[in-house]
């Protein structure tokens, strides 16, 4: 159960802190834009280096699903991490909830944090794709920046900064989710329109991750295979 636990407390963590700044930063290209996307990354970059040996630090179901595909986790594991994730995202919302309704502090956002499709004038094709695309990036760079043991100790800044950029071009457009349970948190407790479009924030997430997680099979396959040439290159020469 304790990589369960580290995964509620990272996607706690997660949405506490980076729906938090822009609930109450703003998003604005001025300054809070920039703010709210180091403030995600960040975020990783803590957690990867407190719970990453305990559970790998996914605190995202998009990459348990990538995982997953790649063979790195159970069926049984990737359950448990994304009802884990789920339940953190809710306690970091609940959190952010209770922290607006106890100081009356405004909610820059109007809704929590959540994700929206203004950017994309309110097109849920527009919305996925854009979520897609994104998640596909991150899943991409975490699948293969982590297959490397050696680069274990750089790993965690690695993906927050790509978590970063990743922010940087869609907080305008979507408020970037590419993580179905930081989207589902901050979507209950804002309810209405935030949770009618809240399945474009489950469903691109997904099929972001899997593209990448197949795409970064054949890449692995490829490299395999050369490998292989090089050792019987090698064998024969000897």
């Amino acid at each position: 159960m304790k990589k369960y636990l580290a995964e509620i407390i990272g996607t706690m963590v997660l949405v506490f802190m980076g729906c938090g700044s822009a609930m109450f930063l703003g998003c604005d290209a001025d300054g809070g834009h920039l703010a709210v996307a180091f403030a995600f990354g960040l975020s990783i970059v803590a957690m990867a280096y407190v719970i990453g040996n305990v559970s790998g630090c996914h605190i995202n179901p998009a990459v348990s699903l990538g995982a997953l595909i790649d063979g790195r986790i159970s069926i049984a594991d990737f359950c448990g991490y994304v009802v884990a994730q789920i339940i953190g995202a809710i306690l970091g919302a609940l959190k952010l909830f209770a922290l607006v309704k106890i100081t009356g502090i405004e909610d820059l956002t109007g809704g929590f944090g959540s994700n929206g499709l203004d950017g994309v004038n309110n097109s849920f094709a527009g919305g996925l794709a854009v979520e897609v695309i994104l998640t596909f990036i991150f899943v991409f760079l975490i699948l293969g920046v982590t297959a490397d043991k050696s680069k274990g100790a750089v790993a965690g800044i690695v993906i927050g900064l790509t978590l970063t950029f990743v922010h940087i071009i869609g907080i305008p457009l979507t408020g970037t989710s590419v993580n179905p349970a930081r989207s589902i948190g901050p979507a209950i407790f804002a309810g209405g329109q935030h949770l009618t479009e809240l399945w474009v924030f489950i469903v691109g997430p997904l099929v972001g991750a899997a593209l990448a997680a197949f795409v970064y099979k054949i890449f692995k396959c490829k490299c395999c295979c050369n490998e292989s040439d090089e050792i019987k290159e090698a064998q024969e020469e000897a």
